[in-house]
């Protein structure tokens, strides 16, 4: 049912760093209000997914990385999905990415968005 439903779109990545909390954390938040929340991550969001990197990403100097606000999301049961245009686009294989991403094409990001009742794009 779309009343509970939300998606997040990550575009952001390790470029921006102070954009790349936010999402997860209204990520976490929403489905700690039990929405059923799913990140699609495309263009330079997908990055955020490669083992590793998150680690070194840091919004706020002195602050927590992004890869703590990610694993929150995760704890959250929040689903991950990665574009797989968007991974070809960085050469990413599935190995290269954290565990609890799934790949799917780009349509699935319409039919997703269509079925819920809030999306949000960072």
């Amino acid at each position: 049912m779309a009343d509970d439903k939300v998606m997040i779109i990550m575009t952001s990545g390790p470029d921006t760093p102070r954009r790349c909390a936010t999402p997860f954390f209204f990520a976490s938040l929403a489905a700690a209000m039990e929405y059923d929340v799913t990140m699609f991550f495309t263009i330079d969001g997908t990055l955020l997914l490669k083992k590793g990197l998150a680690e070194s990403i840091f919004p706020k100097a002195g602050g927590k990385p992004v890869s703590d606000f990610i694993q929150d999301a995760l704890d959250a049961d929040v689903k991950f999905l990665a574009c797989t245009a968007s991974t070809e686009l960085h050469d990413l294989t599935p190995e290269d990415l954290i565990d609890g991403v799934r790949m799917v094409g780009g349509a699935s990001m319409w039919q997703l968005a269509e079925d819920c009742k809030t999306v949000l794009t960072f």
